[in-house]
């Protein structure tokens, strides 16, 4: 290190290099040694100063100094530049490993593990051995989570579908009309189930401790009614969800909730029990036709439960009130009616603004190939 080397810049390759250190989105290494050339252009410091300014050795200033001198700026900038470490996996090895996970897990597991995926890799290919980060690294790199899985519903997006669809949807879009309500409905299922031994309550450092073990005492069903437009909902608990259970909801609708409609249209979904008939099984033919008289089905499209609204306020029940062991029918139905009166105060509303020309945008696809078919 006896020779000297002296940086003279010209001012195009000052600029640059000052243009370079002003974006600051280069690697490291190249900013630092573009910092060295800049502070010993034309003796501006010493070495030693470049250290203690920049925080490097005495080599590196070395370094970038002679490879300026003997080879230009770019070598300068670029001294040292490391290729990185060699491919873990060759190209068809990957290809191997991607299918691995693209595929079913092997008989006994419900799910590719990494050790899983590993062993498979090594049974199919030339490696010996392969870590579990290279292998979560790659499937990283490529998007894939095998352990995971993504409930969806969504019907067959054909002609029927889209009709029904769109049916509720512009129902949705109608101004409010307190003379013709629109009223989501559906069911939810809720175990009873006691404790074998009371909870300890919680105290100052401790929480409440709960016993694992537990009693099973029934199975309730609870009818949901919503209606988005006067936040307001009602949440029936039964102990069975058959047509005559259905029958009576419609009739508490028509004669308690909205005794001054002259038309309610309910939102709901395709189960067997959701039928105009339920009321002639449970009621009087003259009884039930006057009931449906004032009743209006709009039914979603199958597997499309994301339209009906109240499977959001059934959720809401769920992690509000429900979410938590309940030993008895009295139980069950005060909670729900302390749960549906402090909402109801609230006139809690969902913001629906999903609407047609949404859906034609978003399902474009669904209705280009019915314009294909035609």
């Amino acid at each position: 290190m006896n020779i000297l080397y002296r940086v003279e810049l010209t001012l195009e390759e000052e600029t640059e290099l000052k243009a370079l250190l002003s974006k600051g989105k280069h690697n490291a290494r190249r900013l630092k040694r573009a910092h060295i050339l800049l502070l010993a252009n034309h003796k501006r410091h010493t070495d030693e100063q470049i250290c203690q300014l920049i925080n490097t050795s005495a080599s590196t200033v070395y370094r970038t100094k002679r490879c300026f001198v003997e080879e230009g700026l770019q070598s300068a900038l670029d001294e040292g530049k490391r290729s990185g470490q060699p491919r873990a996996l060759s190209p068809s090895e990957e290809a191997t490993l991607i299918s691995i996970a693209c595929t079913k897990p092997p008989e006994g597991a419900s799910r590719w593990t990494l050790s899983l995926i590993a062993d498979r890799l090594i049974a199919l290919t030339d490696l010996q051995t392969i870590s579990l980060e290279t292998i979560r690294s790659r499937l990283k790199q490529n998007q894939l989570k095998p352990w995971q899985k993504k409930m969806w519903c969504l019907g067959k997006l054909d002609s029927d579908f889209i009709a029904q669809m769109e049916a509720v949807l512009e129902l949705y879009a109608r101004p409010a009309n307190p003379k013709e309500p629109v009223v989501n409905f559906d069911e939810a299922m809720k175990q009873l189930v006691s404790h074998t031994r009371e909870p300890v309550a919680a105290k100052p450092g401790q929480i409440e401790r709960v016993d694992y073990e537990y009693r099973r005492e029934a199975v309730a069903n609870i009818f949901m009614m919503y209606d988005r437009h006067n936040g307001w909902r009602h949440a029936k608990a039964t102990r069975t969800k058959k047509c005559e259970d259905f029958a009576q909801c419609m009739k508490a609708l028509v004669d308690e909730h909205y005794p001054e409609a002259e038309q309610i249209h309910i939102v709901l979904d395709n189960y067997c029990t959701h039928k105009p008939g339920s009321l002639y099984k449970a009621f009087p033919p003259a009884e039930a036709r006057r009931i449906l008289r004032k009743i209006t089905f709009h039914y979603t499209p199958k597997h499309a439960s994301w339209l009906n609204m109240v499977e959001i306020e059934i959720g809401v029940m769920n992690q509000q009130c429900l979410d938590r062991r309940i030993g008895s029918w009295e139980e069950l139905r005060r909670q729900l009616g302390a749960w549906e009166v402090k909402r109801n105060a609230k006139k809690t509303a969902i913001n629906w603004l999903f609407d047609v020309d949404q859906a034609r945008e978003k399902l474009h696809r669904a209705y280009d190939n019915l314009t294909i078919q035609n």
